[in-house]
């Protein structure tokens, strides 16, 4: 709970800051807060489409609750995202995740 009340206090500072967002949403995984999880997750992307990091998390939140379809489409978006950015790395990744839920 310590690591939630300092990520908590940073973003009392900046309110907006995805990082520390992401950052809260995993503590909040680890703890089975996945509704917690899934609100900064989702409002992270809603702020800054091109935080690709989170459409891995999210979708396999998504996965974890039974939500298939809608983790499909956080997959398809986060590849789309990687691929403008150019981030192969996380495009395998979501690729890999997306095979594994469709095939």
């Amino acid at each position: 709970m310590e690591r939630i009340e300092k990520l908590k206090a940073f973003l009392g500072q900046n309110p907006a800051d995805n990082f520390v967002q992401h950052a809260l949403a995993l503590e909040y995984i680890k703890l089975d807060r996945d509704g917690d999880a899934r609100e900064l997750f989702e409002t992270i992307l809603s702020r800054d489409e091109a935080y690709i990091g989170s459409y891995y998390h999210l979708g396999k939140l998504l996965e974890r609750i039974g939500e298939t379809d809608n983790a499909i489409a956080v997959y398809e978006k986060g590849m789309k995202m990687a691929k403008e950015a150019k981030d192969n790395h996380a495009y395998n990744e979501l690729q890999g995740a997306y095979d594994d839920l469709v095939y």
